[in-house]
Protein backbone atom coordinates (compact mmCIF):
# COMPACT_ATOMS: atom_id res chain seq x y z
CA UNK A 1 0.00 0.00 0.00
CA UNK A 2 3.03 2.23 0.87
CA UNK A 3 4.62 1.58 -2.41
CA UNK A 4 0.87 2.37 -3.99
CA UNK A 5 0.11 5.55 -2.51
CA UNK A 6 3.76 7.07 -3.38
CA UNK A 7 3.08 6.16 -6.97
CA UNK A 8 -0.48 7.83 -6.43
CA UNK A 9 1.23 10.97 -4.83
CA UNK A 10 4.02 11.00 -8.10
CA UNK A 11 1.49 10.82 -10.86
CA UNK A 12 -0.46 13.17 -9.85
CA UNK A 13 2.64 15.86 -10.13
CA UNK A 14 3.46 15.13 -13.42
CA UNK A 15 2.91 17.49 -15.11
CA UNK A 16 3.82 20.37 -12.60
CA UNK A 17 7.13 19.89 -10.74
CA UNK A 18 7.35 20.76 -6.87
CA UNK A 19 10.05 23.24 -5.43
CA UNK A 20 12.39 21.63 -3.26
CA UNK A 21 12.26 22.03 0.31
CA UNK A 22 14.76 23.97 1.99
CA UNK A 23 15.80 22.82 5.49
CA UNK A 24 14.48 25.49 7.84
CA UNK A 25 11.13 25.32 5.70
CA UNK A 26 10.14 21.72 6.63
CA UNK A 27 11.59 22.60 10.11
CA UNK A 28 8.43 25.07 10.19
CA UNK A 29 5.99 23.37 8.54
CA UNK A 30 6.84 20.89 11.59
CA UNK A 31 6.79 23.55 14.03
CA UNK A 32 3.36 24.74 12.64
CA UNK A 33 1.62 21.67 13.90
CA UNK A 34 2.16 22.11 17.50
CA UNK A 35 3.21 25.73 17.40
CA UNK A 36 1.83 29.08 16.91
CA UNK A 37 2.75 31.49 13.86
CA UNK A 38 5.27 33.50 15.89
CA UNK A 39 6.98 30.34 16.95
CA UNK A 40 7.46 29.38 13.52
CA UNK A 41 8.61 32.36 12.11
CA UNK A 42 10.98 32.79 15.05
CA UNK A 43 12.41 29.16 14.16
CA UNK A 44 12.75 30.44 10.13
CA UNK A 45 14.45 33.46 11.42
CA UNK A 46 16.99 31.73 13.41
CA UNK A 47 18.03 29.16 11.01
CA UNK A 48 20.17 31.23 8.62
CA UNK A 49 21.88 32.53 11.76
CA UNK A 50 22.90 29.04 13.18
CA UNK A 51 24.16 28.11 9.82
CA UNK A 52 26.34 31.29 9.39
CA UNK A 53 27.84 31.14 12.96
CA UNK A 54 28.80 27.32 12.11
CA UNK A 55 30.44 27.96 9.09
CA UNK A 56 32.29 30.77 10.99
CA UNK A 57 33.62 28.38 13.64
CA UNK A 58 34.85 25.92 10.96
CA UNK A 59 36.99 28.67 9.09
CA UNK A 60 39.37 28.46 12.15
CA UNK A 61 38.14 31.22 14.50
CA UNK A 62 36.52 29.35 16.84
CA UNK A 63 36.47 25.48 17.52
CA UNK A 64 33.57 23.84 18.21
CA UNK A 65 34.53 23.20 21.91
CA UNK A 66 34.88 26.95 22.39
CA UNK A 67 39.21 26.35 22.50
CA UNK A 68 41.10 28.78 20.07
CA UNK A 69 43.08 27.16 17.26
CA UNK A 70 46.64 28.09 18.36
CA UNK A 71 47.70 28.18 14.75
CA UNK A 72 45.52 29.40 12.36
CA UNK A 73 45.34 29.99 8.80
CA UNK A 74 47.56 27.94 6.14
CA UNK A 75 50.81 26.25 7.37
CA UNK A 76 53.53 28.53 6.25
CA UNK A 77 55.88 27.20 3.50
CA UNK A 78 59.47 27.90 4.20
CA UNK A 79 61.34 30.23 1.85
CA UNK A 80 64.16 27.66 1.42
CA UNK A 81 61.83 25.15 -0.52
CA UNK A 82 59.91 27.88 -2.45
CA UNK A 83 63.45 29.14 -4.00
CA UNK A 84 63.55 25.44 -5.96
CA UNK A 85 60.16 26.02 -7.71
CA UNK A 86 60.66 29.81 -8.31
CA UNK A 87 60.57 30.57 -11.96
CA UNK A 88 62.20 34.89 -12.26
CA UNK A 89 60.59 37.84 -10.02
CA UNK A 90 56.97 39.02 -9.75
CA UNK A 91 55.77 42.44 -12.31
CA UNK A 92 55.57 45.26 -11.12
CA UNK A 93 51.47 46.13 -10.69
CA UNK A 94 51.54 49.08 -8.64
CA UNK A 95 53.20 51.08 -11.33
CA UNK A 96 50.20 50.37 -13.85
CA UNK A 97 47.33 52.49 -14.84
CA UNK A 98 44.95 50.47 -16.01
CA UNK A 99 42.27 48.94 -14.06
CA UNK A 100 41.98 45.72 -16.36
CA UNK A 101 45.28 45.03 -16.88
CA UNK A 102 46.33 45.61 -13.25
CA UNK A 103 43.47 42.96 -12.23
CA UNK A 104 44.66 40.87 -14.71
CA UNK A 105 47.90 40.70 -13.84
CA UNK A 106 47.36 40.77 -10.22
CA UNK A 107 45.31 37.54 -10.96
CA UNK A 108 47.84 35.87 -12.67
CA UNK A 109 51.01 36.50 -9.96
CA UNK A 110 47.84 35.26 -7.11
CA UNK A 111 47.83 32.07 -9.40
CA UNK A 112 51.42 32.03 -9.40
CA UNK A 113 52.12 31.95 -5.76
CA UNK A 114 49.41 29.42 -5.67
CA UNK A 115 51.03 26.91 -7.67
CA UNK A 116 54.10 27.52 -6.24
CA UNK A 117 53.27 27.36 -2.82
CA UNK A 118 51.46 23.62 -4.12
CA UNK A 119 54.52 22.90 -5.29
CA UNK A 120 56.82 23.53 -2.71
CA UNK A 121 54.16 21.64 0.14
CA UNK A 122 53.77 18.68 -2.39
CA UNK A 123 57.94 18.11 -2.57
CA UNK A 124 57.17 17.45 1.40
CA UNK A 125 55.47 14.38 0.45
CA UNK A 126 58.12 12.69 -1.53
CA UNK A 127 59.06 10.44 0.88
CA UNK A 128 60.87 7.95 -1.10
CA UNK A 129 64.76 8.12 -0.26
CA UNK A 130 67.71 6.89 -2.74
CA UNK A 131 69.98 4.51 -0.97
CA UNK A 132 73.22 3.06 -1.54
CA UNK A 133 74.69 -0.99 -0.57
CA UNK A 134 76.98 0.11 2.64
CA UNK A 135 79.09 -3.06 3.43
CA UNK A 136 80.15 -3.99 6.95
CA UNK A 137 83.34 -2.89 8.93
CA UNK A 138 85.83 -4.17 6.55
CA UNK A 139 84.02 -5.48 3.81
CA UNK A 140 84.48 -3.81 0.32
CA UNK A 141 80.54 -3.20 -1.48
CA UNK A 142 82.03 -4.72 -4.61
CA UNK A 143 82.79 -8.27 -3.18
CA UNK A 144 79.25 -8.58 -2.65
CA UNK A 145 77.02 -11.19 -4.96
CA UNK A 146 74.13 -10.53 -6.53
CA UNK A 147 72.02 -13.52 -4.49
CA UNK A 148 73.00 -12.01 -1.52
CA UNK A 149 71.40 -8.75 -2.55
CA UNK A 150 68.66 -10.77 -3.75
CA UNK A 151 68.00 -12.49 0.02
CA UNK A 152 68.03 -9.23 1.36
CA UNK A 153 65.68 -7.07 0.29
CA UNK A 154 61.97 -7.38 0.31
CA UNK A 155 60.69 -9.58 -2.39
CA UNK A 156 59.22 -6.96 -4.69
CA UNK A 157 63.21 -5.79 -5.24
CA UNK A 158 64.40 -9.29 -4.99
CA UNK A 159 62.18 -10.38 -8.38
CA UNK A 160 63.92 -8.13 -10.72
CA UNK A 161 67.00 -9.88 -10.17
CA UNK A 162 66.69 -12.62 -13.34
CA UNK A 163 68.21 -14.09 -15.82
CA UNK A 164 67.04 -14.76 -19.78
CA UNK A 165 69.14 -17.74 -20.93
CA UNK A 166 68.51 -16.70 -24.69
CA UNK A 167 71.48 -18.65 -26.05
CA UNK A 168 70.64 -18.92 -29.55
CA UNK A 169 70.34 -15.65 -30.71
CA UNK A 170 72.26 -13.81 -28.83
CA UNK A 171 74.02 -11.45 -28.39
CA UNK A 172 71.48 -9.06 -27.37
CA UNK A 173 70.80 -5.12 -27.42
CA UNK A 174 68.69 -3.70 -25.08
CA UNK A 175 66.60 -0.55 -24.65
CA UNK A 176 63.92 0.55 -21.58
CA UNK A 177 61.36 3.09 -21.97
CA UNK A 178 61.35 6.72 -20.52
CA UNK A 179 59.50 5.64 -17.36
CA UNK A 180 61.32 2.21 -17.06
CA UNK A 181 58.30 -0.33 -17.40
CA UNK A 182 58.71 -2.03 -20.66
CA UNK A 183 61.85 -3.80 -22.10
CA UNK A 184 62.80 -4.43 -25.76
CA UNK A 185 65.85 -6.88 -26.57
CA UNK A 186 67.32 -7.70 -30.18
CA UNK A 187 69.08 -10.67 -30.50
CA UNK A 188 72.24 -10.45 -33.30
CA UNK A 189 70.39 -13.09 -35.25
CA UNK A 190 67.37 -11.86 -35.73
CA UNK A 191 65.37 -12.34 -32.47
CA UNK A 192 63.55 -9.53 -31.12
CA UNK A 193 61.40 -9.11 -27.84
CA UNK A 194 59.22 -6.89 -26.56
CA UNK A 195 58.14 -7.27 -22.76
CA UNK A 196 57.12 -5.84 -19.25
CA UNK A 197 59.77 -7.07 -17.63
CA UNK A 198 58.27 -6.38 -14.12
CA UNK A 199 55.27 -8.20 -14.41
CA UNK A 200 57.18 -10.93 -17.02
CA UNK A 201 54.53 -10.51 -19.63
CA UNK A 202 55.25 -10.86 -23.20
CA UNK A 203 53.88 -8.61 -25.43
CA UNK A 204 55.74 -9.50 -28.92
CA UNK A 205 58.18 -12.04 -29.99
CA UNK A 206 59.44 -12.25 -33.53
CA UNK A 207 62.23 -13.27 -35.41
CA UNK A 208 63.38 -10.93 -38.44
CA UNK A 209 65.54 -13.69 -40.28
CA UNK A 210 68.42 -11.15 -40.58
CA UNK A 211 71.04 -8.81 -38.81
CA UNK A 212 70.14 -6.97 -35.79
CA UNK A 213 72.90 -4.47 -35.57
CA UNK A 214 70.66 -2.34 -32.64
CA UNK A 215 67.10 -1.74 -31.44
CA UNK A 216 65.13 1.62 -29.59
CA UNK A 217 61.51 2.15 -28.54
CA UNK A 218 59.84 5.54 -29.71
CA UNK A 219 57.61 8.02 -27.50
CA UNK A 220 55.63 5.33 -26.51
CA UNK A 221 55.86 1.80 -25.64
CA UNK A 222 53.70 1.33 -28.67
CA UNK A 223 56.17 1.53 -31.48
CA UNK A 224 60.09 0.98 -31.73
CA UNK A 225 62.77 0.85 -34.26
CA UNK A 226 65.10 -1.77 -35.32
CA UNK A 227 68.34 -1.57 -37.42
CA UNK A 228 68.13 -4.71 -39.37
CA UNK A 229 71.18 -5.51 -41.97
CA UNK A 230 70.18 -3.29 -45.11
CA UNK A 231 67.44 -1.02 -43.63
CA UNK A 232 65.28 0.63 -40.96
CA UNK A 233 62.41 -1.09 -39.83
CA UNK A 234 59.02 0.88 -37.42
CA UNK A 235 56.90 -2.15 -35.93
CA UNK A 236 54.28 -1.68 -33.26
CA UNK A 237 53.90 -3.30 -29.53
CA UNK A 238 52.51 -6.81 -31.48
CA UNK A 239 55.10 -7.65 -33.85
CA UNK A 240 53.21 -6.19 -37.09
CA UNK A 241 55.79 -3.79 -39.23
CA UNK A 242 54.52 -0.47 -40.02
CA UNK A 243 57.34 1.11 -42.04
CA UNK A 244 59.90 0.03 -44.09
CA UNK A 245 62.78 3.15 -44.13
CA UNK A 246 65.20 2.91 -46.89
CA UNK A 247 66.22 6.07 -46.75
CA UNK A 248 68.26 4.93 -43.78
CA UNK A 249 70.42 2.20 -44.57
CA UNK A 250 73.21 0.14 -43.38
CA UNK A 251 72.36 1.55 -39.57
CA UNK A 252 74.06 0.67 -37.01
CA UNK A 253 73.12 2.60 -33.91
CA UNK A 254 70.26 4.66 -33.24
CA UNK A 255 68.97 7.28 -30.32
CA UNK A 256 65.78 8.59 -30.10
CA UNK A 257 65.37 12.49 -29.13
CA UNK A 258 61.55 12.20 -27.21
CA UNK A 259 61.31 15.86 -26.69
CA UNK A 260 62.02 16.47 -30.21
CA UNK A 261 60.28 13.32 -31.86
CA UNK A 262 63.69 12.70 -33.68
CA UNK A 263 65.17 9.29 -34.31
CA UNK A 264 68.81 9.78 -34.71
CA UNK A 265 71.15 6.90 -36.72
CA UNK A 266 74.30 6.17 -37.19
CA UNK A 267 75.51 3.97 -40.50
CA UNK A 268 78.43 2.32 -41.74
CA UNK A 269 78.44 4.58 -44.64
CA UNK A 270 79.69 7.75 -42.05
CA UNK A 271 76.13 9.23 -42.33
CA UNK A 272 74.38 10.67 -39.48
CA UNK A 273 70.44 10.78 -40.01
CA UNK A 274 67.42 12.23 -38.45
CA UNK A 275 63.75 10.89 -38.85
CA UNK A 276 61.30 12.97 -37.87
CA UNK A 277 58.82 9.74 -36.54
CA UNK A 278 55.58 12.38 -35.77
CA UNK A 279 55.55 12.60 -39.52
CA UNK A 280 57.76 10.06 -41.23
CA UNK A 281 59.99 12.97 -42.43
CA UNK A 282 63.52 12.88 -42.86
CA UNK A 283 65.04 16.26 -41.18
CA UNK A 284 68.65 16.12 -41.96
CA UNK A 285 71.66 13.85 -43.31
CA UNK A 286 75.26 14.41 -42.52
CA UNK A 287 78.08 13.22 -43.92
CA UNK A 288 80.11 13.36 -41.24
CA UNK A 289 83.73 12.15 -42.93
CA UNK A 290 85.10 10.15 -40.60
CA UNK A 291 84.39 6.43 -41.49
CA UNK A 292 82.40 3.79 -39.50
CA UNK A 293 80.05 5.12 -36.82
CA UNK A 294 79.38 2.77 -34.16
CA UNK A 295 79.79 4.52 -31.09
CA UNK A 296 77.20 6.82 -30.70
CA UNK A 297 74.98 8.72 -27.53
CA UNK A 298 72.85 11.78 -26.56
CA UNK A 299 73.01 14.39 -24.15
CA UNK A 300 69.55 14.37 -22.78
CA UNK A 301 69.46 18.06 -21.38
CA UNK A 302 70.64 19.76 -25.15
CA UNK A 303 69.79 16.67 -27.23
CA UNK A 304 73.04 17.18 -29.02
CA UNK A 305 74.44 13.61 -30.33
CA UNK A 306 77.68 12.45 -29.42
CA UNK A 307 79.62 10.50 -31.87
CA UNK A 308 83.39 8.23 -31.13
CA UNK A 309 85.19 7.56 -34.18
CA UNK A 310 88.27 5.48 -34.53
CA UNK A 311 90.83 8.48 -35.08
CA UNK A 312 90.21 8.97 -31.37
CA UNK A 313 88.14 12.07 -31.41
CA UNK A 314 84.30 13.01 -30.42
CA UNK A 315 82.13 15.04 -32.19
CA UNK A 316 79.34 16.85 -31.41
CA UNK A 317 76.09 17.00 -33.62
CA UNK A 318 73.17 19.23 -34.38
CA UNK A 319 70.27 18.86 -37.50
CA UNK A 320 70.89 22.15 -38.19
CA UNK A 321 74.61 22.39 -39.36
CA UNK A 322 76.90 20.36 -41.68
CA UNK A 323 80.11 20.66 -39.53
CA UNK A 324 80.64 19.33 -36.22
CA UNK A 325 79.63 21.70 -32.97
CA UNK A 326 82.63 20.54 -31.34
CA UNK A 327 85.45 18.59 -32.30
CA UNK A 328 87.72 17.31 -29.15
CA UNK A 329 90.51 14.43 -29.16
CA UNK A 330 89.95 12.02 -26.40
CA UNK A 331 92.15 9.19 -26.79
CA UNK A 332 95.57 8.07 -28.70
CA UNK A 333 93.12 4.67 -29.86
CA UNK A 334 89.88 4.69 -31.25
CA UNK A 335 86.75 5.84 -29.29
CA UNK A 336 84.95 2.74 -27.81
CA UNK A 337 82.61 3.66 -25.64
CA UNK A 338 80.82 6.97 -24.53
CA UNK A 339 78.17 8.06 -21.80
CA UNK A 340 76.54 11.48 -20.87
CA UNK A 341 75.73 12.33 -17.18
CA UNK A 342 71.75 13.27 -17.26
CA UNK A 343 72.66 17.01 -16.24
CA UNK A 344 74.28 17.53 -19.46
CA UNK A 345 77.78 18.55 -17.56
CA UNK A 346 80.02 15.54 -17.86
CA UNK A 347 81.31 12.95 -20.58
CA UNK A 348 83.30 10.03 -19.85
CA UNK A 349 84.69 8.09 -22.53
CA UNK A 350 86.81 5.04 -23.88
CA UNK A 351 89.22 4.15 -25.86
CA UNK A 352 91.58 1.58 -27.34
CA UNK A 353 94.73 2.45 -25.26
CA UNK A 354 92.55 0.91 -22.34
CA UNK A 355 92.14 4.49 -20.71
CA UNK A 356 88.77 6.00 -18.97
CA UNK A 357 88.66 9.87 -19.06
CA UNK A 358 86.25 11.98 -17.52
CA UNK A 359 85.37 15.73 -19.22
CA UNK A 360 83.39 18.32 -18.19
CA UNK A 361 81.49 19.45 -21.59
CA UNK A 362 81.02 23.40 -20.26
CA UNK A 363 84.80 23.51 -21.12
CA UNK A 364 86.09 20.63 -22.90
CA UNK A 365 88.65 19.92 -20.41
CA UNK A 366 89.48 16.35 -18.92
CA UNK A 367 88.99 15.81 -15.09
CA UNK A 368 90.39 12.64 -14.85
CA UNK A 369 91.56 9.86 -16.44
CA UNK A 370 91.95 5.91 -15.37
CA UNK A 371 93.72 3.41 -16.25
CA UNK A 372 91.51 0.02 -16.88
CA UNK A 373 92.62 -3.39 -17.44
CA UNK A 374 91.35 -3.70 -21.19
CA UNK A 375 89.17 -0.86 -22.43
CA UNK A 376 85.55 -0.72 -21.99
CA UNK A 377 83.19 -2.10 -24.62
CA UNK A 378 80.25 -0.14 -23.64
CA UNK A 379 78.70 2.27 -20.94
CA UNK A 380 76.15 3.85 -19.56
CA UNK A 381 75.26 6.43 -16.91
CA UNK A 382 72.32 6.49 -14.50
CA UNK A 383 70.16 9.27 -13.00
CA UNK A 384 71.86 9.02 -9.92
CA UNK A 385 75.69 9.68 -11.56
CA UNK A 386 76.30 5.81 -11.27
CA UNK A 387 78.91 4.64 -14.28
CA UNK A 388 78.78 1.49 -15.73
CA UNK A 389 81.76 -0.14 -17.85
CA UNK A 390 81.61 -3.18 -19.32
CA UNK A 391 85.03 -5.52 -20.86
CA UNK A 392 83.92 -8.74 -21.40
CA UNK A 393 82.00 -10.61 -19.45
CA UNK A 394 82.74 -8.26 -16.62
CA UNK A 395 80.78 -5.51 -15.24
CA UNK A 396 81.84 -3.13 -13.28
CA UNK A 397 80.13 -0.02 -11.83
CA UNK A 398 81.24 3.02 -10.43
CA UNK A 399 80.00 5.61 -7.83
CA UNK A 400 80.68 9.54 -7.99
CA UNK A 401 83.98 9.30 -10.47
CA UNK A 402 82.67 12.81 -12.03
CA UNK A 403 83.06 14.51 -8.91
CA UNK A 404 85.77 12.62 -6.74
CA UNK A 405 88.82 10.20 -7.53
CA UNK A 406 88.31 6.44 -7.33
CA UNK A 407 90.10 3.38 -6.62
CA UNK A 408 87.85 0.85 -6.67
CA UNK A 409 84.46 0.14 -8.30
CA UNK A 410 81.37 0.28 -6.28
CA UNK A 411 79.87 -3.14 -7.31
CA UNK A 412 80.69 -5.87 -10.01
CA UNK A 413 79.38 -8.76 -11.29
CA UNK A 414 80.54 -11.26 -14.14
CA UNK A 415 77.42 -12.11 -16.80
CA UNK A 416 77.26 -15.64 -18.14
CA UNK A 417 78.53 -14.49 -21.86
CA UNK A 418 80.00 -11.50 -23.68
CA UNK A 419 78.56 -7.95 -22.98
CA UNK A 420 77.42 -6.24 -25.73
CA UNK A 421 75.08 -3.32 -24.14
CA UNK A 422 74.09 -2.39 -20.96
CA UNK A 423 71.51 0.25 -19.60
CA UNK A 424 70.10 1.19 -16.45
CA UNK A 425 66.41 0.88 -16.31
CA UNK A 426 64.31 4.81 -15.11
CA UNK A 427 63.64 5.04 -11.69
CA UNK A 428 64.45 1.92 -10.83
CA UNK A 429 67.50 0.20 -8.93
CA UNK A 430 68.27 -2.14 -11.78
CA UNK A 431 70.91 -2.49 -14.44
CA UNK A 432 69.89 -4.28 -17.69
CA UNK A 433 72.52 -6.17 -19.32
CA UNK A 434 72.42 -7.91 -22.61
CA UNK A 435 75.00 -10.86 -23.52
CA UNK A 436 75.75 -13.61 -26.10
CA UNK A 437 73.58 -15.88 -23.87
CA UNK A 438 70.54 -13.91 -23.12
CA UNK A 439 69.64 -11.10 -20.58
CA UNK A 440 70.42 -10.16 -16.74
CA UNK A 441 68.70 -7.82 -14.97
CA UNK A 442 71.04 -6.67 -12.02
CA UNK A 443 70.39 -4.86 -8.77
CA UNK A 444 72.41 -1.85 -8.22
CA UNK A 445 71.09 0.25 -4.85
CA UNK A 446 71.21 3.71 -5.77
CA UNK A 447 71.22 4.05 -8.95
CA UNK A 448 67.39 5.10 -9.79
CA UNK A 449 65.73 8.40 -9.06
CA UNK A 450 63.17 7.19 -5.95
CA UNK A 451 60.60 9.88 -7.21
CA UNK A 452 59.13 10.04 -10.57
CA UNK A 453 57.07 12.89 -12.59
CA UNK A 454 53.80 11.59 -13.27
CA UNK A 455 52.98 14.37 -16.12
CA UNK A 456 56.10 14.08 -17.71
CA UNK A 457 57.22 10.02 -17.46
CA UNK A 458 54.50 7.60 -15.02
CA UNK A 459 55.30 3.85 -14.54
CA UNK A 460 51.73 3.25 -13.49
CA UNK A 461 49.97 4.95 -16.59
CA UNK A 462 46.43 3.88 -17.95
CA UNK A 463 45.55 3.59 -21.54
CA UNK A 464 43.57 6.42 -21.03
CA UNK A 465 46.77 8.66 -19.57
CA UNK A 466 49.14 7.64 -22.33
CA UNK A 467 47.11 8.66 -25.07
CA UNK A 468 46.15 12.10 -23.06
CA UNK A 469 50.10 12.34 -22.74
CA UNK A 470 50.58 11.54 -26.58
CA UNK A 471 48.74 13.90 -27.42
CA UNK A 472 50.53 16.99 -25.27
CA UNK A 473 53.65 15.80 -26.03
CA UNK A 474 52.86 16.29 -29.86
CA UNK A 475 51.92 19.99 -28.73
CA UNK A 476 54.68 20.74 -26.53
CA UNK A 477 56.80 19.32 -29.70
CA UNK A 478 60.40 20.99 -30.23
CA UNK A 479 61.20 21.90 -33.40
CA UNK A 480 65.04 20.44 -34.71
CA UNK A 481 66.21 24.57 -35.20
CA UNK A 482 66.60 24.84 -31.61
CA UNK A 483 69.15 22.26 -30.88
CA UNK A 484 71.90 24.25 -29.78
CA UNK A 485 74.66 23.46 -27.34
CA UNK A 486 73.79 25.99 -25.02
CA UNK A 487 70.02 25.87 -25.11
CA UNK A 488 70.03 29.07 -22.36
CA UNK A 489 71.11 31.29 -25.19
CA UNK A 490 68.03 30.62 -27.14
CA UNK A 491 65.99 33.44 -25.24
CA UNK A 492 68.51 36.05 -24.59
CA UNK A 493 69.00 39.11 -27.08
CA UNK A 494 71.49 39.86 -29.47
CA UNK A 495 73.14 42.96 -28.50
CA UNK A 496 75.56 43.80 -30.85
CA UNK A 497 73.09 43.07 -33.56
CA UNK A 498 70.39 45.28 -32.08
CA UNK A 499 72.41 48.40 -31.87
CA UNK A 500 73.88 47.74 -35.27
CA UNK A 501 70.05 47.12 -37.19
CA UNK A 502 68.94 50.54 -34.72
CA UNK A 503 72.30 52.31 -35.96
CA UNK A 504 71.15 51.71 -40.05
CA UNK A 505 67.50 52.17 -39.19
CA UNK A 506 68.84 56.15 -37.66
CA UNK A 507 70.53 56.93 -40.61
CA UNK A 508 68.05 55.38 -43.05
CA UNK A 509 65.83 57.88 -41.67
CA UNK A 510 67.37 60.70 -40.42
CA UNK A 511 66.81 60.82 -37.02
CA UNK A 512 66.40 58.81 -33.55
CA UNK A 513 62.71 57.63 -33.54
CA UNK A 514 63.60 57.00 -29.74
CA UNK A 515 64.71 60.37 -28.78
CA UNK A 516 61.26 61.43 -28.43
CA UNK A 517 59.03 60.48 -25.18
CA UNK A 518 56.28 58.18 -26.24
CA UNK A 519 52.86 59.32 -25.98
CA UNK A 520 51.16 58.35 -23.10
CA UNK A 521 47.08 59.40 -23.23
CA UNK A 522 45.69 60.41 -19.71
CA UNK A 523 43.12 58.32 -18.12
CA UNK A 524 39.56 59.71 -19.11
CA UNK A 525 36.36 58.86 -17.26
CA UNK A 526 32.88 57.39 -18.05
CA UNK A 527 34.03 54.88 -20.65
CA UNK A 528 36.45 57.24 -22.74
CA UNK A 529 39.53 54.99 -21.77
CA UNK A 530 38.49 52.14 -23.60
CA UNK A 531 41.31 50.12 -25.54
CA UNK A 532 39.95 51.06 -28.79
CA UNK A 533 39.70 54.98 -27.76
CA UNK A 534 43.13 54.85 -26.59
CA UNK A 535 44.66 53.39 -29.58
CA UNK A 536 42.95 56.15 -32.17
CA UNK A 537 43.84 58.93 -29.65
CA UNK A 538 47.57 57.59 -30.03
CA UNK A 539 46.81 57.29 -33.57
CA UNK A 540 46.37 60.69 -34.15
CA UNK A 541 48.91 62.16 -32.51
CA UNK A 542 51.34 59.66 -34.91
CA UNK A 543 49.93 61.28 -37.56
CA UNK A 544 50.41 64.87 -36.45
CA UNK A 545 54.09 63.65 -36.23
CA UNK A 546 54.20 62.17 -39.49
CA UNK A 547 52.47 65.24 -40.76
CA UNK A 548 54.68 67.26 -39.53
CA UNK A 549 57.85 65.57 -41.06
CA UNK A 550 56.11 65.43 -44.36
CA UNK A 551 55.82 68.85 -44.17
CA UNK A 552 59.27 69.44 -43.40
CA UNK A 553 60.34 67.07 -46.00
CA UNK A 554 58.07 68.85 -48.70
CA UNK A 555 59.44 72.48 -47.92
CA UNK A 556 63.05 71.20 -48.37
CA UNK A 557 62.33 69.62 -51.55
CA UNK A 558 60.26 72.96 -52.98
CA UNK A 559 63.10 75.12 -51.61
CA UNK A 560 65.79 72.55 -53.62
CA UNK A 561 63.67 72.41 -56.49
CA UNK A 562 63.64 76.57 -56.77
CA UNK A 563 67.36 76.68 -56.26
CA UNK A 564 68.10 74.33 -58.72
CA UNK A 565 65.63 76.29 -61.48
CA UNK A 566 67.31 79.40 -60.40
CA UNK A 567 71.18 77.72 -61.13
CA UNK A 568 69.46 76.58 -64.51
CA UNK A 569 68.31 80.07 -65.31
CA UNK A 570 71.89 81.88 -64.17
CA UNK A 571 73.71 79.42 -66.55
CA UNK A 572 71.47 79.49 -69.50
CA UNK A 573 71.72 83.60 -69.36
CA UNK A 574 75.36 83.28 -69.16
CA UNK A 575 75.61 80.94 -72.38
CA UNK A 576 73.60 83.28 -74.66
CA UNK A 577 74.82 85.30 -77.44
CA UNK A 578 74.24 88.78 -78.35
CA UNK A 579 72.02 88.10 -81.68
CA UNK A 580 69.96 85.81 -79.60
CA UNK A 581 68.94 89.15 -77.63
CA UNK A 582 66.40 90.00 -80.51
CA UNK A 583 64.15 86.70 -80.52
CA UNK A 584 60.92 86.56 -79.47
Amino acid sequence: MAADGGAVEQGVHVGKKKAPKRYWDSQAEAGSKGAGEGQVTERVNQRPEKTRRKKTERRGKKLISGKVDPFPGPAPVPKERRQKFERGQKNEVRSLSKGRLKDRLSKTEEKIDLALNQAARSDLLLAEEAGFLVGDEGEDTCTIAQDDIAEAVDITSGAKYFNLSLSQFGPYRIDYTRNGRHLLLGGRLGHVASLDWQSKQLQSEMNVMECVNDVRWLHSENMFAVAQRKWLYIYDNQGVELHCVKKFNDVLRMEFLPYHFLLATASSTGFLQYLDVSVGREVSAICTKNGRLDVMTQNQSNAVVHLGHPTGTVTLWSPNQKEPLVKMLCHRGGVRAIAVDKTGTYMVTSGLDRKMKVFDIRSFKPLASYLLPAGATSMTMSQRGLLATCCGDTVQVYKDVCSTPVSRPYMAHRAPGRVWGVQFCPYEDVLGIGHGDGFTSMLVPGAGEANFDALDSNPFRSVKQRQEWEVKALLDKIQPELITLQPSKLGELDTATYQQRHKERVERLGFDPREKEKFEPKLKMKGRSSTGSVQRRKKIIKNEDQRELIKQSLEMKDRADKERKKEEKMTSLGQRSALERFQK
